[in-house]
């Protein structure tokens, strides 16, 4: 949905099901995809196996972000590759959901060649625990390295998990898979800026993109879709929009 807000028009592509993808989805291994005709990529690889407590062992969890990269890269187009904290990737930005005004303390981690760091600051000024944030957790969360107070939300339920994203079209388990649409239109926002200040041979005559692809990349993954604030998609832009779950 960020991207959308962001002036693109996306399609989504992912190896499982996506019956509430608010966008054009088609069912597909996105590592297969063929990115003709698009002007983007968003990728979203399986985060499972880069969380803290799976990133250093061997686990059932496909680590894809080497291979996405190299797969972007050859495709030659602009592209943002998302994953969590802790993940392999190469001169990220960091989005947290404070940066945003939402009660929502959720970093997530952007790679793209094509944009630059940004200047906004985490306002940490409460805790899961106390109420005043959500916890959007796939794991449960109490975790020794966080400490109480940061994941653990106790008696204290906080914010809607929904209302905390900014997604109302997804389920719980969903949930725990997407980031927020505040992350992805912010950071396709600053794609299409990037565009149209000249910094791409890739438009043709265009000031905008046109289209962008988004696969989020679940493969062989056998657990919950990674969804940007969009579910695992692609995405295109007409003269100026964006795409659901992202």
């Amino acid at each position: 949905m960020g991207m959308t807000r962001a002036g693109f028009e996306v399609v989504g592509f992912d190896i499982k099901p996506q019956p509430r993808y608010p966008f054009e989805f088609h069912q597909a291994d996105a590592m297969e995809v063929d990115l003709s005709g698009f002007d983007a990529v968003w990728a979203s690889p399986p985060c499972q196996g880069y969380i803290q407590r799976n990133k250093n062992l061997v686990t059932r969890y496909l680590k894809l972000i080497e291979p996405t990269r190299e797969m972007l890269d050859t495709s030659g187009l602009p592209y943002i590759i998302e994953n969590v904290e802790g993940a392999p990737l190469l001169s990220p930005l960091l989005l947290c959901g404070t940066m945003f005004d939402l009660p929502l303390r959720r970093h997530r981690l952007f790679e793209s060649p094509w944009l630059t760091q940004h200047d906004l600051p985490c306002n940490h000024w409460g805790t899961v625990a106390g109420g005043q944030f959500a916890g959007v957790y796939a794991f449960g969360g109490k975790g020794r390295r966080h400490g109480r107070g940061v994941r653990d939300p106790g008696n204290a339920p906080g914010p809607a998990w929904n209302e905390a994203m900014g997604i109302d079209w997804m389920t719980r388990t969903e949930l725990t898979q997407a980031i927020p649409p505040a992350y992805s239109e912010f950071l396709g926002k600053a794609l299409i800026d990037h565009w149209i200040s000249g910094g791409s041979e890739f438009l043709d005559d265009r000031s905008i993109p046109g289209r962008i692809s988004v696969p989020q990349q679940l493969l062989a993954y056998t657990g919950a879709s990674g969804q940007n604030g969009l579910p695992n998609r692609g995405a295109r832009v007409p003269g100026s929009e964006d795409h659901q779950p992202l």
